[in-house]
């Protein structure tokens, strides 16, 4: 018996910890917030996006391009998402403005915001990510990443009195036209494989449920880290 006994609680321990993990003890954790997401109508944007929005946050979409916004928009409201968007260029400081007071009219202020700042950091652009840099390797583009690092840790140390929490997400290889490099020829795809623990490339919706977390309030005590989602791969950060 009482054997029996701790096989049972041990059985009921742990379904409460897989349902909580599944999200099934909590619906919308994120309801009555609003994310503002730069960058997402596409790749890992775009799924942090749809995310957020499923977890129950009114998301406010954003690109350069007016025709991304208004695709992206529309298909994420066909998924009975609570979405919005507005045209945004981050490294422009009225459309930094814009895109706030989108949020600020939504309900008063802003509960979330995930800035895609691989590429256009939303506290100023440390640089533009464009076709040339893979031309002339990655030194440029890993810099970058690297000051992204820091910023994170400073920030949060500066916002905490504000009850500003500040975290930062370090992708590995993720299947998105910006990658596609490594992936679109399968010789390539098998050799990249070889590297990763996990023997598959990453996609996008690896990415958004730790940012779902991170912007919850079971993370409200976790401020200046970086997560690395690379499948394994031996990380340098």
């Amino acid at each position: 018996m009482h054997k029996a006994g701790l096989l049972d609680l041990c059985v009921r321990a742990w379904n409460s910890v897989r349902m909580a993990s599944s999200g099934m003890t909590r619906r919308d954790p994120l309801a009555n917030k609003v994310a503002l997401v730069t960058a997402s109508t596409d790749g890992i944007g775009f799924a942090i996006a749809r995310r957020l929005a499923q977890d129950g946050a009114h998301v406010v979409v954003s690109s350069r391009k007016q025709q991304n916004v208004d695709q992206a928009v529309a298909r994420l409201q066909g998924e009975g998402l609570s979405v919005t968007g507005t045209v945004c260029h981050v490294g422009k400081a009225e459309d930094r403005e814009r895109l706030v007071a989108t949020a600020v009219k939504l309900h008063g202020g802003i509960d979330i915001l995930v800035s895609n700042a691989a590429v256009n950091p939303f506290f100023g652009s440390l640089m533009d990510i464009t076709e040339e840099v893979w031309d002339k390797g990655f030194t440029p583009y890993n810099v970058s990443k690297t000051a992204l690092l820091g910023l994170t840790k400073t920030l949060a140390i500066e916002l905490a009195p504000r009850n500003i929490r500040v975290n930062c997400l370090a992708p590995g290889l993720i299947k998105t036209s910006f990658s596609r490099m490594f992936w679109m020829d399968k010789e390539k795809e098998e050799r990249m494989k070889e590297t990763l623990k996990i023997r598959r490339l990453g996609e996008p919706e690896d990415c958004a449920g730790i940012v779902s977390f991170l912007c919850s309030e079971d993370a409200s005590y976790i401020t200046g880290e970086t997560v690395v989602v690379g499948g394994g791969t031996p990380s340098r950060l």
